[in-house]
């Protein structure tokens, strides 16, 4: 379980980081924000095929198994391009505090959301005061963050 943690807070690490390199890519490209979110993409492709291929534990789907996912769990990919674009058009000018606040904060509440009606997947895991508090607690913390 340590190693599972370890692995979320090395992704968090990651999170933070990433929107400098992608706005940096954008400049470098001459303030091609599609661009740079267009290769982002396909360096992050290129990288899974590569651990995927290097680990063996690269499966494709076969295409009965393709056609029965559920039409929703097809658009991660475009919500991966989403955050990529709000990197780039937004975290330069509003900072990278309150930029990674404001998505870790949205996320956490979303998922205690996800989390108590078992969406998207997920097990039930109610949603009990001490959630709700922490769910709060993160939206108190991203105010003083992005307001100060």
């Amino acid at each position: 379980m340590i190693l599972l943690y370890g692995i979320a807070l090395l992704a968090g690490i990651a999170t933070a980081v990433q929107p400098g390199q992608s706005t940096q890519l954008a400049k470098s490209f001459g303030e091609q924000p599609f661009a740079a979110g267009l290769v982002s993409m396909l360096v992050g492709t290129v990288t899974m095929l590569g651990i995927g291929l290097a680990t063996g534990r690269l499966h494709l789907p076969s295409l009965q198994q393709a056609g029965q996912t559920p039409i929703w769990a097809w658009f991660g990919g475009a919500l991966g391009a989403g955050v990529i674009l709000a990197q780039l058009f937004v975290a330069q000018r509003i900072g990278a505090a309150a930029f990674l606040g404001l998505l870790v904060t949205a996320g956490v509440v979303t998922s205690i959301m996800l989390d108590h009606f078992g969406l998207e997947g997920f097990a039930v895991h109610p949603a009990s005061i001490t959630r709700l508090l922490g769910g709060a607690l993160m939206i108190a913390g991203v105010a003083l963050v992005a307001l100060s």
